[in-house]
């Protein structure tokens, strides 16, 4: 690679669809790094199957409408981009609130206010203002997909790991605790546990994305450490 190419992402050509997929699922993870988006994830992780569902709702919404805000951007005046932006954005949520009614209706019920909030969810947004309105279409669709799964792959994990401590359960499967799926002499060791039930509320919710935020840190202090004494 010649080295007037401008470089992103782990090194990647910047703004390829690589590049932009790991810009948003580790450089700039939303969650962990960036931090943005803090209503749905302090909201909605009480378990994993929510912090999922709301996950790839906010990549299928996030993807499609960075296409269709680069697709326009041309025709879009500046004076009625903001406008503009959220009648696409609003028009993907609307298509997964549907969605999720009809085939998922009971994760539709427990994310419940928080789908059609996506309309105003500052990563969309932001990722619409700040890359689709000056990329073009391919970058802006792997750049939301990126951004979407580093915000799936957050979630997802922080609801894991509050429902695994606070409930004993993986995926409202009971791991830990009363009705231990494990059989035998190990399920009866496990069936001992007691949950801590601070997790599975509001509190556990900022115990658990600090210690995620802060091992992401350590994470990237290591790996500067290492690029500069090469």
């Amino acid at each position: 690679m010649s080295d007037n190419v401008k470089k992103g992402a782990l090194g990647f050509k910047q703004d390829t669809p690589a590049e932009r997929f790991f810009n948003g699922l580790i450089a700039e993870n939303p969650t962990l790094v960036l931090m943005i988006g803090m209503c749905p994830t302090l909201a909605v992780t009480s378990s994993a199957i929510n912090g999922l569902g709301m996950g790839l709702a906010t990549t299928f919404v996030l993807a499609l409408s960075n296409a269709v805000i680069a697709a326009l951007r041309k025709t879009i005046p500046a004076t009625v981009r903001i406008p503009s932006f959220i009648v696409v954005i609003a028009s993907f949520v609307t298509l997964v609130q549907l969605l999720m009614q009809a085939y998922v209706p009971a994760l539709n019920s427990a994310l419940g206010v928080y789908i059609p909030l996506i309309v105003v969810n500052c990563i969309i947004f932001g990722r619409a203002e700040a890359y689709a309105s000056k990329h073009g279409i391919i970058p802006s669709f792997f750049d939301g997909i990126g951004m979407g799964i580093g915000f799936t792959c957050a979630i997802t994990t922080i609801g894991l790991v509050r429902e695994f401590i606070g409930a004993g359960t993986a995926f409202d499967v009971q791991i830990l605790g009363e009705g231990t799926v494990v059989p035998g002499a190990v399920g009866a060791f496990l069936s001992g546990y007691k949950p801590i039930s601070i997790f599975i509320q509001q509190a556990g919710a900022f115990i658990v994305l600090a210690f995620l935020i802060a091992t992401m840190n350590k994470i990237k202090a290591n790996a500067a450490k290492r690029k500069e004494a090469e």
